[in-house]
């Protein structure tokens, strides 16, 4: 939803609220998990965060804060909502004079401990989300090699009129929110 100032906090209770009792607005749930559907675009980032338990265990407190939303520009609203299965959470960003929020639901959570360690969870888009899609956040952490890795993988294409409109734009904010999440995620992990 397109607002002209930053939302309130009860105004995104209200609207999470609303967006709860929604089913998703896109096919291929789940789709994270393996392969995304066609129809959408795909897109993929991978980089090493570091080595050993203390980067893994650190990144992963940094995805159960939402610290790779905390952004600037973009959050996750409530920030302390927790990584289970079908929480909602509203993601705010503030581009060109506007304000967005937008709704998703927690499709799945991955939490493996063998033979590698993998910590992460996936979002699905609510109607209340100007693109259709899911989003997932995955920390990997093998001891053969000891590296961490910190892997988004999305599948999206516009659903709201002004998403198809502004879709350079709407890209170019895909791209820059990878760059920045991994950017969040190296400061938190270092810091």
């Amino acid at each position: 939803m397109l607002l002209f100032r930053q939302p309130s906090a009860d105004s995104l209770r209200t609207f999470l609220d609303a967006q709860r009792l929604l089913d998703f607005s896109y096919s291929g749930v789940g789709g994270t998990a393996s392969v995304p559907p066609p129809g959408y675009v795909v897109d993929h980032t991978r980089v090493e965060l570091g080595k050993g338990q203390r980067v893994f265990e650190r990144a992963k407190s940094g995805l159960e804060r939402w610290e790779h939303f905390r952004l600037g520009w973009l959050e996750a609203w409530p920030g302390d909502t927790p990584i289970e299965n079908g929480q909602v959470v509203a993601v705010v960003a503030h581009r060109i004079g506007f304000w967005w929020q937008n709704a998703c639901r927690i499709v799945y959570v991955v939490d493996e401990q063998q033979p590698a360690r993998r910590f992460g969870f996936a979002y699905g888009t609510l109607p209340g989300h100007i693109e259709a899609g899911e989003e997932r956040f995955l920390l990997e952490w093998d001891p053969a090699d000891d590296r961490v890795w910190y892997d988004i993988l999305a599948f999206s294409r516009p659903r709201h009129v002004l998403a198809r409109l502004g879709y350079p734009l709407v890209r170019r904010m895909q791209r820059q929110f990878g760059r920045d999440s991994v950017a969040a995620m190296r400061r938190y992990v270092n810091g």
